[in-house]
């Protein structure tokens, strides 16, 4: 792995940035030894000063150790995240993989889902209470923050995905559910217009925030859009051609498709399908599934940097259409 020094950042950065890559492939391993300040100076062509501040922020990080200030080596000291999801989905596997493939090899996840059960939830924060370094955390609510969070370390915590609610004082990676929902379809409306009608399949017992129904009836009625919100699809729910499908619950979209075959219908000729939050497996089913979706790998990996860093983050990532074959 080459180290080629650029105008985007500092090159103290970009060299802590470059060993602390090879420590995360296990190029460098706990106890190794690195290589001099001296040694690195020549190799890079950079100041003695470059490499010693480089250093630091590596130090600073966690990630190596000095042994009177001459001799650097990988730390041995195992940094420990509490990551807390809401439930399994696909795009949340994307998040995970992000984030366990950016941190250091000297970092643990225990990984909880929470099911959307308050109880669970608030049992899970408590016994955790002052046994890891960061938090990483799926409130179990949009438009509550959780009490048992206030015990936590806010430089320690960082809330994701969820979070309508009050988040001063606190590092957030989030999605917004409403205007950002409406925007993105807003964007796409001129495609929209070939369909006589959107319908938003939106399950009643899904946990998704019910406000989005909102802005989904504020989009369509200021596009002057035919509209309907069905809270469930069966086996016997018809799929009706000219219909665009926006779909919130992944084993909907495919019930959806397993109907529109029984009744000889072509997803992205006949109707239309755009499921909510992207996954792997939509890039290959049919001709692709469109989705409306925030970008899971990006949460990753600022989940990553705000664990590697501990430097404060309050970001809504942006919510788009990803267009593919579907519609």
């Amino acid at each position: 792995m080459e180290l080629e020094f650029n105008n985007k950042n500092t090159k103290v950065k970009q060299l802590a940035d470059y060993i602390q890559r090879a420590i995360s492939m296990n190029e460098l391993k706990p106890g190794d030894k690195l290589s001099s300040i001296n040694t690195l100076s020549r190799q890079h062509n950079i100041s003695r000063d470059t490499v010693f501040k480089a250093f630091n922020d590596l130090r600073a990080r966690g990630l190596i150790e000095s042994i009177h200030g001459k001799n650097y080596y990988v730390s041995y000291r195992v940094k420990n995240v509490l990551l807390i999801l809401d439930e399994y989905t696909p795009f949340k596997d994307v998040l995970y993989n992000a984030l366990v493939s950016k941190l250091p090899s000297n970092h643990k996840i225990d990984l909880w889902f929470h099911q959307y059960n308050e109880n669970l939830f608030n049992n899970i924060v408590r016994e955790s209470y002052g046994m890891y370094n960061k938090y990483l955390i799926m409130n179990y609510s949009n438009d509550v923050l959780a009490e048992s969070l206030s015990k936590i370390n806010p430089k320690k915590l960082l809330l994701l995905d969820f979070g309508s609610f009050n988040k001063e004082g606190l590092s957030y990676v989030c999605q917004d559910f409403d205007r950002a929902f409406y925007d993105a379809l807003d964007q796409a409306k001129h495609d929209f217009k070939k369909y006589k009608k959107i319908v938003f399949l939106f399950d009643k017992r899904h946990k998704h925030p019910q406000s989005s129904k909102d802005y989904f009836i504020r989009f369509c009625t200021d596009n002057n859009f035919e509209f309907e919100i069905i809270e469930s699809f069966t086996p016997q729910t018809p799929v009706v051609e000219g219909t665009l499908y926006i779909i919130i619950k992944q084993t909907d979209v495919v019930e959806v498709i397993k109907r529109s075959k029984a009744d000889k219908l072509t997803v992205g000729r006949q109707f239309g399908i755009i499921g909510y939050n992207n996954n792997p497996f939509y890039e290959v089913i049919e001709n692709g599934i469109a989705a409306i979706s925030i970008d899971w790998e990006e949460m990753g990996n600022l989940a990553a940097d705000f664990v590697i860093t501990g430097n404060p983050i309050t970001r809504y990532l942006p919510t788009k259409i990803i267009k593919r074959g579907s519609y």
